[in-house]
């Protein structure tokens, strides 16, 4: 193949008459391919069902002499705080477990700061003349959003291959009004990034103006390899606490990607003084979260090394989608030169930068042609990508012979952007 940059205009022609001849067949396949969102499959599903069954007497129902299916234990049952503990290598006493899903404790943290300030805010959110959140990008689309729901400027910091631009983070903190920065630090979403020990470090040791500044350490994929060896990650908590900030950080987790999306359990890692501030607050809205579910995951996923023995068959499944999407990238679009892609080892997305100018356009291509993708610029503050050539692939949900199809739709409509963009069609 040649590169699109070294076609004559004669040459783009051609190829631009080939190119939409495929598209157009691709389109006559009547396709319906969803790749927007980052799904679980119904092979992982299945391989951890049994996990429904776990609690079958009611004599199963206890922890210790804790009696699950009854009120209290707000902060979460003592084995759910040691499990989590485990998986994050931290302390169980700074271990709060929420319920299905750790976005809604994210969400959570930001409704409080608005309405009652954080540990060491001066006034709650909602009295500031601004508040500023720092948005690593491309990022957690959700992440984005509930900033702007709640009014917060949201300001964009480019991601490197270590992590994000931390000299941009250094010194947007000096702005007492910067009050919070939302990262992916393992296997990013959507870039597969794993922040380096350099940039743990700099985080660890940030001195921002705001004496309420807040890092939300979302930790979704902390044991999501699926290829190669699980590696061991920093604890980020110890480290603000050895830098003197130890209230500064709040870590999530959950396992949403290990056991059932939407049907799991989640957890917010914090220091003493941060977990007893907010079971103060989550006091007034709730008794506790679902201890029965707590417990049946605790029985099930046993501690972390069972629980990395599960997150091998879930990568047996998920480590052949990621290689399709390699393989059709690398033989249908790298040779032509205008694209690139990370590769990462884990988690549950490839970042696809296209041609700029191309990127929106070609989420319309695949849409168009039954493969749905997440939109075009929902990885970027306000839904804007600034250069329009991100997209965020998510091959997790099709099995592997309707993912090869669903890249074959990609891949045409890459290249048909592509061509259009370069023949000012």
């Amino acid at each position: 193949m040649t590169p699109y940059s070294c076609m004559t205009k004669e040459q783009l022609e051609k190829e631009y008459q080939s190119v939409l001849s495929h598209y157009t067949h691709c389109q006559e396949q009547k396709l319906n391919l969803n790749m927007a969102r980052g799904k679980p499959s119904k092979a992982q599903l299945d391989l951890v069902s049994d996990i429904l069954t776990v609690l079958q007497k009611p004599e199963d129902c206890f922890d210790g002499d804790i009696d699950s299916r009854n009120y209290g234990e707000l902060v979460g049952l003592p084995a759910a705080r040691r499990y989590w503990a485990d998986v994050l290598a931290c302390k169980p006493e700074n271990v709060f477990v929420g319920g299905a899903a750790s976005l809604n404790m994210m969400c959570d943290i930001v409704s409080r700061a608005y309405t009652h300030g954080l540990l060491h805010s001066p006034r709650p959110w909602c009295r500031e003349e601004k508040v500023k959140f720092l948005c690593p990008s491309p990022g957690y689309d959700r992440h984005f959003q509930i900033g702007e729901f709640y009014g917060a400027e949201l300001i964009y910091i480019p991601m490197t291959p270590t992590g994000p631009d931390m000299d941009m983070v250094e010194e947007y903190v000096k702005d007492p009004l910067v009050k919070m920065i939302w990262v992916v630090p393992k296997f990013s979403n959507p870039d597969g990034i794993i922040f380096s020990d350099e940039t743990i470090r700099r985080f660890a040791n940030l001195k921002p103006a705001a004496p309420d500044f807040a890092i939300i350490w979302d930790n979704a994929y902390c044991i999501h390899e699926f290829e190669g060896e699980y590696t061991p990650f920093p604890d980020i908590l110890s480290m603000c606490e050895q830098a003197g900030r130890a209230d500064m950080v709040f870590e999530f987790a959950s396992t949403s990607k290990i056991t059932f999306a939407g049907g799991g359990t989640s957890c917010m890692a914090a220091s003493l003084a941060n977990i007893q501030y907010f079971t103060g607050i989550f006091g007034v809205q709730m008794i506790s979260y679902d201890k029965v579910n707590q417990l049946r995951h605790v029985k099930y996923l046993v501690d972390k090394a069972h629980t990395l023995q599960i997150m091998q068959r879930h990568a047996s499944i998920m480590a052949p989608k990621f290689r399709c999407v390699s393989r059709w990238l690398n033989q249908e679009i790298k040779p032509l030169g205008f694209a690139h892609w990370f590769d990462p080892k884990g988690g549950y997305f490839v970042s696809l930068y296209t041609m700029p100018g191309t990127a929106q356009h070609t989420w319309q291509l695949c849409k168009q042609a039954g493969v749905p993708l997440t939109t075009a610029g929902a990885a970027y503050p306000y839904g804007r990508n600034p250069q329009d050539d991100h997209l965020r692939i998510a091959p997790s949900l099709p099995p592997v012979e309707e993912l090869e199809k669903a890249m074959e739709v990609l891949t045409v409509s890459l290249k048909l952007a592509a061509l259009e963009k370069l023949l000012n069609l």
